[in-house]
């Protein structure tokens, strides 16, 4: 019995972690760079300020390093983030909000996000639940659009 045991607890640590803590993922219908692509133009189209484009496994290339595509976009909209942050200061290191689009080692791609609650609780932030929600339900809709077949 306890060889089946730990066989079983080896085999769960062999999995790959589908998510961090706090962190909200979704499939895409897409490659990586179509999905960011995707995600930028929407973003940009629903009124948040696009602040950069990281492309990691470029990045890892240039340095000799194989890396499977993992691209992260950076936007925000100034009149949520500072709202959140008169409330507490700290939330700033978790802003402006971020999309990680990766490719996993199935070939799947995957668009990530911290969700606004965790960041919010994180932080001690009790007294806007009201924006928590609404940011809450444009990152999913970004995020599913930009995933979409359309």
């Amino acid at each position: 019995m306890k060889k089946i045991v730990f066989a079983l607890a080896l085999s769960l640590l062999a999995l790959p972690l589908l998510a961090a803590d706090g962190m909200n993922v979704i499939a895409s219908s897409h490659d990586v760079a179509t999905t960011v692509d995707r995600l930028e133009k929407i973003v940009t189209g629903a009124g948040f300020k696009v602040i950069a484009r990281v492309n990691h496994g470029k990045a890892a290339q240039g340095v000799g390093i194989d890396l499977k595509p993992v691209e992260l976009l950076i936007f925000g909209k100034p009149k949520a983030g500072s709202l959140l942050m008169q409330s507490q200061p700290s939330v700033a290191i978790d802003l402006p909000m971020k999309f990680l689009v990766w490719e996993d080692p199935a070939g799947k791609v995957n668009i990530g996000w911290n969700d606004p609650a965790w960041i919010t609780a994180r932080h001690g932030i009790a007294d806007k639940g009201k924006l928590v929600e609404k940011m809450t339900g444009a990152l999913r809709k970004l995020a599913t659009r930009g995933a979409g077949s359309d």
